[in-house]
């Protein structure tokens, strides 16, 4: 299950183009005095100061594979018969979400290889002005310092930030400004293709119409991680913990490694980390399958669903939550540090 969002903290940055100047000194100068003085705000607070125009929406297709029309499984009709929700304490009964088990037909598809990253969407808050909110966590992990920014500090605030953000595996006391901005955007590029989390609902849909895309449906996605015949899971139908990112064994931030880590981690069709990594969201209401008798008082309007499981389980890394056909779900507006997003589109 996805945990709650992460603390706040003072890191906030978008690193605007200067080679579109209006209101360039205007945003810089709100977003220094804002880390300076440690505001717990986004760089968005800034945008509203600042009179910059929006970059033309990107349509791009970028790293796609390609789900053919046809039928697939959809579902299951498992029930809990080792008891895993009494086990485990779970508030609501395992595998009835699925009900019914049914078979149905797609046209074809495109859907993304892999999961958003870090750098994409990074590029997508720079580029579309407003449009998304930075990521809790790169607010605290150094992700989101510019360089525009870290040119102007001090060489006693850079060793702060690099020992207390980035956490520089180095003794930052003695070191120069210049050896200080090289370790740490070292550091911040190694972190460009980690699967970006802490995106809530709307910003990934945002983030997917920027790129000329959409989220999946929640049957495009589990096509997509199950194939025509309904795998358990992306790779077959035997549990492999080894396979995937369940968090225990990955040594990433907060459980997130970089996409496509777990080459064995792949679907019929070629997308990667359908299972594990991070959840992530799909474009549907949580609600019962055609058909189901199950009534639960989450179903409607309320919440949207996330599939796949995530890094972020760690201990509680049950093969249950990374199968094809299992459900969760989360209010659109929740941020959390294991759940992301990829995106698909129409052929």
């Amino acid at each position: 299950m996805p945990r709650p969002p992460l603390g706040t903290a003072a890191l906030i940055s978008y690193d605007w183009d200067p080679k579109e100047p209006q209101g360039w000194n205007e945003m810089v100068g709100c977003l220094l005095r804002l880390v300076m003085i440690g505001a717990l705000a986004m760089a968005g607070a800034c945008s509203k100061h600042a009179a910059l125009p929006a970059a033309a929406p990107r349509a791009d297709d970028g790293d796609m594979v390609l789900v053919a029309e046809g039928d697939f499984i959809m579902g299951s009709d498992k029930v809990d018969r080792d008891g895993l929700q009494q086990q485990y304490g779970f508030a609501s009964p395992l595998y009835l979400n699925e009900h019914p088990q049914r078979r149905l037909h797609l046209p074809a598809f495109k859907i993304d290889r892999y999961e958003v990253t870090n750098g994409e969407y990074k590029e997508f808050l720079i580029k579309a002005r407003g449009r998304g909110h930075v990521p809790d966590a790169w607010r605290f992990n150094g992700y989101g310092l510019a360089p525009s920014q870290a040119a102007v500090m001090d060489v006693a605030l850079l060793r702060d930030i690099a020992a207390n953000h980035f956490k520089l595996d180095m003794d930052t006391r003695t070191m120069s400004k210049a050896a200080l901005i090289e370790a740490m955007f070292r550091k911040q590029h190694s972190m460009d293709r980690l699967a970006v989390t802490g995106v809530n609902w709307y910003d990934a849909a945002a983030y997917c119409g920027w790129r000329g895309k959409r989220l999946p449906s929640e049957a495009e996605w589990e096509k997509s991680a199950r194939g025509p015949e309904g795998l358990e899971y992306p790779w077959g139908n035997r549990w492999d913990p080894d396979i995937t990112n369940t968090g225990e064994n990955a040594g990433g931030d907060e459980g997130i490694v970089a996409v496509g880590s777990f080459p064995r981690n792949k679907s019929p069709y070629g997308a990667y980390d359908l299972a594990g990594n991070a959840w992530e969201w799909v474009a549907d209401w949580y609600d019962a399958y055609p058909g189901s008798t199950e009534k639960d008082e989450n179903y409607g309007q309320k919440f949207k669903v996330i599939r796949g499981g995530g890094g972020g389980i760690g201990h509680y890394a049950l093969s249950y939550f990374f199968r094809g056909a299992a459900r969760q779900y989360a209010a659109p507006e929740m941020t959390a540090e294991d759940v992301g997003f990829r995106c698909a589109k129409g052929t």
